[in-house]
């Protein structure tokens, strides 16, 4: 093994040169792409950025003529859920164990179009979008 030069050393120490990365990092960091850019378009449509996670939570446990998001994904995001009407099995919301959810940005807007005229009986307006997605992004 090759000595370590000792201004290599200095400049690590120093910050001026980037600590080694980790390529195995949790894609559930803060800086997802498809989730960005789709918070920013939403932000666009409802006029302010500032979606709340606790509504985003409030709304995603709250009863709507008996159908809630938990009738399907049930209460954990952390385990599957299965579709009350088709039985089939839905991953976990979680992106923290689910590493590919919210990282679509055709699906988020499919399954929350799908989803919000299922449970509510309407589209979710920006704002709902945007709180449940900032909400998901926390797990």
């Amino acid at each position: 093994m090759a000595p370590v030069k000792p201004l290599v050393v200095l400049a690590l120490l120093a910050g001026l040169l980037p600590a080694p990365s980790n390529s195995n990092s949790n894609s559930n960091s803060s800086s997802n792409g498809a989730l960005d850019e789709y918070l920013a378009e939403l932000a666009k449509t409802w006029g302010h950025d500032s979606f709340s996670p606790a509504r985003g939570e409030a709304l995603w446990y709250s009863d709507h003529e008996g159908r809630q998001c938990t009738s399907c994904h049930l209460d954990s995001l952390f385990a599957p859920g299965r579709h009350q009407k088709t039985g089939k099995v839905i991953e976990p919301m979680a992106p923290s164990v689910n590493p590919k959810r919210l990282t679509d940005r055709k699906k988020m807007k499919k399954w929350l179009l799908r989803n919000c005229k299922w449970t509510l009986g309407r589209e979710c307006t920006a704002l709902e979008k945007g709180d449940i997605l900032v909400w998901l992004r926390e797990q």
